[in-house]
């Protein structure tokens, strides 16, 4: 499912904000019993994720793990994203079947990137394993190419999510962590905010799809 330019829309277009892979959207739009050309994809900026949703642009925005913003609403949990680490080809660990957060804590990570909200980033890079080791999360990338460039050159390693494989260049693989849960995947809206009946269907058909 390739983002869409910004162009006229019919009253019934969902516009949908996501970050990264695509994959991930496409469940929940089967979820909701759409097709493709039903959304219009925004993606929107991993260093203010929630600036298009507040500020109108966005009827819903994907959401993994969960969030406290008390101005927005979310869904139930429609869908899961493996766990992953992102490594450079040459890393030791790249050629693993799966790893575990242990030994990833060896190795440089990233810090939440911009205004990405800290406790939102603790479950997407742990500060610490479950043994109690500190994850390094020191290394600075504001996008997703700029990480898989570091990545990619060795600086450091990525702790994420499974759906990344979709974005990764050469150089790059995605290995599955096998000690992390994966991320639960919702939707989230403004609170108070006037709701399409077009897109509350959308979000009730996904719900009750996922439930089934």
């Amino acid at each position: 499912m390739p983002e869409q330019t910004p162009t006229a829309v019919d009253s019934r277009t969902v516009r949908f904000g996501y970050h990264g892979s695509t994959e991930v959207v496409g469940r929940i739009v089967r979820l909701a019993g759409r097709e493709d050309a039903d959304v219009r994809l925004i993606e929107y900026d991993i260093t203010d994720p929630f600036r298009g949703v507040r500020a109108g642009e966005l009827d819903v925005m994907i959401v993994k793990f969960g969030i406290n913003e008390p101005d927005l609403a979310v869904s139930r949990v429609l869908t899961e994203d493996a766990r992953a680490a992102v490594l450079g080809a040459g890393h030791p660990l790249a050629d693993r079947a799966s790893v575990s957060i242990e030994e990833l804590a060896d190795y440089d990570a990233f810090a939440a990137p911009g205004k990405f909200p800290a406790h939102v980033w603790d479950d997407v890079v742990p500060p610490r394993t479950p043994s109690g080791r500190p994850v390094r999360r020191n290394r600075q990338a504001a996008t997703i190419p700029e990480l898989m460039r570091m990545v990619a050159a060795g600086e450091a390693i990525h702790i994420s999510l499974i759906s990344l494989a979709d974005l990764a260049p050469s150089g790059v693989k995605v290995v599955p962590i096998h000690d992390l849960p994966p991320a639960p995947v919702t939707l989230a809206w403004r609170r108070g905010a006037e709701v399409h009946d077009h897109v509350r269907e959308f979000i009730t058909t996904a719900e009750a799809a996922a439930s089934r």
